[in-house]
């Protein structure tokens, strides 16, 4: 039952998701934790680990929780899954693109999604931020000041040095979370 379950969550998030890895997340939360599949903080973890682990975001994260469902097959078929309906639709739409392109209302249609996908990652930030920094509710004892140092930092280096390698910004947050949590917790 699981794997139907599976199947059916990530071939659903793969299909009405437009925007790609990040666009997704909302998704991805609301259907595994709806489900009770994962709590919301085991949700975070996973996505810390797909994003730090290479390929697409989306795809790893759809791996992990499959595996954490249902094992090895469970991984394949959440893999499979939400990588689906991207190659069916990419299939079609190579078949008709030049004719596709051509209409006007398509191009609208297309630029009336593009902000949408922008809202949906923005709220993603912002629900990371109040998950990992805020300890899921506004109070400031609760504050998080080495998460946000952190952030900061990298932010910082990712806005200032844009050719910066994002293999090098993942290590370096992982040495800055080992030193600030572990050796000179605040």
């Amino acid at each position: 039952m699981i794997y139907f379950e599976l199947f059916y969550v990530f071939f659903s998030i793969g299909l009405f998701t437009i925007g790609g890895g990040y666009a997704m997340i909302p998704m991805i939360e609301d259907q595994v934790v709806s489900r009770g599949w994962l709590s919301m903080e085991e949700l975070m973890n996973f996505f810390a680990i797909a994003e730090s682990t290479p390929g697409p975001f989306a795809v790893n994260t759809a791996t992990l929780v499959g595996f954490d469902q249902g094992g090895i097959l469970g991984a394949v078929i959440a893999t499979l899954s939400v990588i689906l309906p991207s190659f069916i639709i990419i299939l079609i739409i190579a078949k008709f693109i030049s004719n596709f392109l051509k209409y006007e209302k398509v191009k609208w249609a297309l630029d009336g999604i593009k902000p949408i996908i922008v809202g949906m990652i923005a709220a993603v930030i912002v629900n990371l931020i109040f998950q990992n920094v805020l300890g899921g509710v506004f109070k400031l004892q609760s504050f998080d000041f080495v998460a946000l140092g952190i952030i900061t930092v990298i932010l910082g280096l990712r806005l200032g040095f844009k050719k910066l390698n994002p293999i090098f910004i993942i290590i370096l947050s992982g040495i800055l979370g080992i030193l600030f949590y572990h050796f000179w917790p605040l």
